[in-house]
């Protein structure tokens, strides 16, 4: 089993910027695949940008290209999403999610297997 917990979220205006902060805990071998989404107010969750970490490649949404990053540490248990340039729309609860799986299955239309909590996003 994996538990992710992430922190880094607040009020920001627009413009600004933040780094969310996943830490992934117990047996972390089974979270090859990390990924950043988000759910805005009356919306349905979305994908942002998963990263598979054994060999760090990343991909991202249209949402997230050139605005967002996603990165992880050199243990490979802790992911981050760096987010500038935000937008009101970009509000919203961030969460992080895991899976093991390979490289070319690690996008955000996988089947997660372990999510965490989530942290608010606030852009006005």
């Amino acid at each position: 089993h994996v538990q992710l917990v992430e922190s880094g979220g607040g009020s920001v205006e627009a413009g600004g910027s933040l780094r969310l902060s996943c830490v992934a805990s117990g047996d972390t071998s089974r979270s090859s695949c990390m990924a950043w989404f988000r759910q805005a107010p009356g919306k349905e969750r979305e994908g942002v940008a998963a990263i598979y970490t054994v060999v760090n490649k990343t991909v991202y949404t249209d949402s997230a290209k050139g605005r967002f990053t996603i990165s992880q540490d050199k243990d490979r248990t802790t992911v981050y999403l760096h987010m500038n340039s935000l937008k009101p729309e970009d509000t919203g609860m961030y969460y992080c999610a895991a899976r093991l799986g390979g490289m070319y299955g690690c996008t955000v239309t996988a089947d997660f297997e372990y999510w965490g909590q989530g942290t608010q996003v606030t852009v006005s």
